[in-house]
């Protein structure tokens, strides 16, 4: 696993236990090599974003119990992909994002300005 440090360099804080998220599902957004879609972006969700993903191809408002996901909602947190993070922001509809639970591997793919655009 990498570092446990977020975009603003001290320890990466909890992003959300309910619902659980992350790639490890312990409610951080940590990564390792092996979390391809690099899920290290802490954003607020919003009825816009959940839309525009859904379109995308990747419907979050939708519950998968037997995967143990609920769907998500308007104001769940969630661990998010940080290209489809940047792709959101490029099409107008990125969510709010809390930087303190955001991973620092996201400046890997995300500019820190952007992220700024959309901080909490």
């Amino acid at each position: 696993m990498e570092p446990s440090v977020n975009v603003l360099g001290t320890v990466l804080e909890k992003c959300s236990s309910t619902p659980l998220t992350g790639f490890f599902r312990d409610g951080h957004c940590n990564t390792c090599y092996e979390d391809q879609g690099v899920h290290t972006v802490c954003a607020v969700m919003t009825a816009e974003f959940l839309a525009f993903s859904k379109y995308v191809g990747n419907d979050l408002s939708t519950p998968h119990p037997q995967f143990g996901f609920p769907g998500l909602k308007p104001g769940d947190q969630w661990c998010l992909c940080a290209s489809r993070f940047l792709q959101a922001h490029d099409e107008g509809c990125a969510p709010k994002v809390h930087l303190e639970a955001t991973h620092e591997k996201t400046l890997d793919i995300v500019p820190m300005e952007v992220l700024n655009l959309h901080a909490l």
